[in-house]
């Protein structure tokens, strides 16, 4: 089992930044990769990024790709989403997720969630 606890969420005007972290226990060997998910409201969920847990590579949304970065710190079993130049469609509740399947652009490849967090961005 993987324990997954989000925070960094808020309200944000355009154009400002957040950083959400996401803080991983458990059975983290077993983890290939760390996504970002998001759902609006009236939406379905919908990746955002994803970094894979052994090697520094990092997959991207189009929607978000020069805008958000996604990080990693082993040490601290923690993945980062820096999110600049917010735009009031990113507002969603976000969610961390980790996956033990590959392609890590793909919701069925997750088997852990965390409880979300709400990002609201004001125009």
């Amino acid at each position: 089992q993987v324990q997954l606890v989000e925070s960094g969420g808020g309200l944000v005007q355009a154009g400002g930044s957040l950083r959400l972290s996401c803080a991983a226990s458990g059975r983290t060997v077993t983890i290939y990769a760390m996504g970002w998910f998001r759902q609006a409201p009236g939406k379905e969920r919908e990746f955002v990024a994803a970094i894979r847990w052994n090697v520094y590579t990092t997959y991207y949304a189009d929607s978000v790709k020069g805008r958000f970065t996604i990080s990693r710190d082993n040490a601290k079993n923690t993945v980062y989403l820096q999110m600049n130049s917010l735009k009031p469609e990113d507002t969603a509740v976000y969610y961390c997720a980790a996956a033990k399947m590959p392609i890590a652009t793909i919701e069925r490849s997750y088997e852990y969630w965390g409880q979300g967090t709400q990002v609201t961005v004001s125009s």
